[in-house]
């Protein structure tokens, strides 16, 4: 598996301090009719509920993720998919076996968080 890292190229703080990470709570998620990879997620963001499609259908069934609390880039312009819009991005780590692993917060912490 190909390292997504190596072609990036260095940035400063001013370019990262405009990525917009909060935390979220799953609280609903599908998979997304006609798309064996995508899964079809409604994050609780505190004020707001967003639907983000995200491909972790191989690695996680939706009962798995329900009532999480995720890491998501909540400025990451919309992204359609067929008819569906995804309204943010949630964060995973790949491990060696090249499966994403989905990042979350493992203490008492809101939804809409900012994390800085």
């Amino acid at each position: 598996m190909t390292n997504m890292l190596e072609n990036k190229s260095e940035i400063t703080f001013e370019d990262f301090s405009r990525v917009d990470l909060k935390v979220g709570r799953v609280v609903s998620a599908e998979n997304l009719k006609g798309y064996k990879k995508i899964l079809k997620i409604t994050v609780d963001m505190g004020n707001e509920k967003r639907e983000i499609l995200s491909g972790l259908a191989k690695h996680y069934l939706p009962e798995e993720i329900i009532d999480k609390f995720v890491i998501v880039c909540t400025n990451l312009a919309p992204r359609k998919f067929g008819e569906q819009t995804s309204n943010g991005m949630l964060l995973a780590a790949t491990n060696e076996e090249g499966k994403p692993i989905l990042l979350t917060v493992t203490e008492d912490v809101k939804p809409g968080s900012q994390i800085s």
